[in-house]
């Protein structure tokens, strides 16, 4: 038992002392690894981290990298153990699974490199990485619900068109914006239906869904490729501005939908305030500062009313 106690206490004491003093970088990069480099979302994560490299004095070298899908879950985490062997000088990560990522970031931990999570954490209590930046993806997925009644009342039939189960933005946001929905005992609730992040398989979920209920009233995209997805199966069939449509994300497709009726409006967003964010908190991590341990990067909620707005227009990508 003095064995795994002894063992505990060097644990923690070196997880303070990570946090506290100044990091001996072994490398000038910083990798910044996302669930997938193949979504705008993501690449506005690179563009602001890319800035922040610069803002910080150019000494970094700022890698970026996902795989090819958000559910390639065994291809992060390799692309973590791999930024572990380089011995680089930081970690950026939103992790595509909550318990999958776990065992990479421990390891990270353990040679000393500092770990910043952004948009989707990992269930380590806390433990093994340094700052948390991301939505308050419970509260967004509330706020969409708002937004959604306000349309369309207290009453009716509502989808919701979720992305990767499992994944910790998706149980947040998803659960915030059930939960707020089935304050309604008048509402019917349709769903969740998980797209794993695939704009047509969306499409065709949608597309179900407004053929096995033609009395929907309002849905919900849950993400970028979910939402673009479900406002073209909308779009497609003839139900744009016959039903309330409110999706999540801000490309460019979503804010089209939103300027034609299509959809009501997307919560948005800071993806490039975490890519920004996340690239200078490990940079103080590793000047000794003392960061905090959540840092929510907020939302907006973007409609044809706001859209051009200096507010909308910080977020929109």
């Amino acid at each position: 038992m003095k064995k795994y106690a002894l063992a505990a206490i060097a644990t923690l004491v070196g997880f303070s002392a990570l946090i506290s003093s100044p990091v001996m970088a072994k490398s000038n990069e910083i990798a910044v690894i996302v669930k997938t480099a193949n979504a705008n979302f993501w690449q506005n994560v690179n563009k602001g981290a890319i800035e922040a490299g610069k803002d910080i004095g150019g000494q970094y070298n700022i890698s970026f990298q996902g795989p090819q899908a958000e559910t390639a879950i065994d291809e992060q985490v390799n692309m973590v153990n791999n930024a572990v062997n380089r011995g680089v000088a930081g970690i950026v990560l939103a992790a595509s699974d909550p318990d999958a990522l776990v065992p990479a970031v421990k390891g990270a931990f353990e040679r000393g490199i500092p770990v910043v999570m952004i948009d989707s954490g990992i269930n380590s209590d806390g433990k093994y990485y340094q700052s948390f930046l991301a939505t308050d993806n419970r509260a967004a997925g509330k706020l969409a619900a708002e937004k959604l009644l306000e349309k369309n009342g207290t009453k009716g039939k509502v989808a919701v068109m979720s992305f990767t189960p499992g994944a910790a933005s998706a149980i947040e946001r998803t659960g915030g914006f059930v939960d707020r929905i089935k304050e309604n005992a008048d509402i019917t609730m349709v769903g969740p239906f998980y797209s794993q992040s695939d704009m047509v398989t969306a499409l065709n979920q949608t597309i179900d869904v407004l053929t096995s209920h033609p009395d929907l009233t309002a849905i919900f995209g849950a993400n970028e490729p979910t939402a673009v997805g479900m406002a073209r199966a909308i779009k497609e069939r003839g139900y744009a501005g016959k039903l309330v449509a409110v999706g999540f994300d801000g490309n460019q497709d979503l804010q089209n939908f939103v300027r034609d009726g299509t959809l009501e409006g997307i919560v948005v967003q800071s993806s490039y305030q975490m890519g920004y964010k996340g690239v200078t908190a490990i940079k103080d991590v590793i000047d000794g500062k003392t960061i905090e341990k959540f840092i929510d990067t907020g939302v907006v909620f973007v409609t044809k009313d706001n859209i051009d707005s200096d507010e909308a227009k910080g977020v929109l990508y």
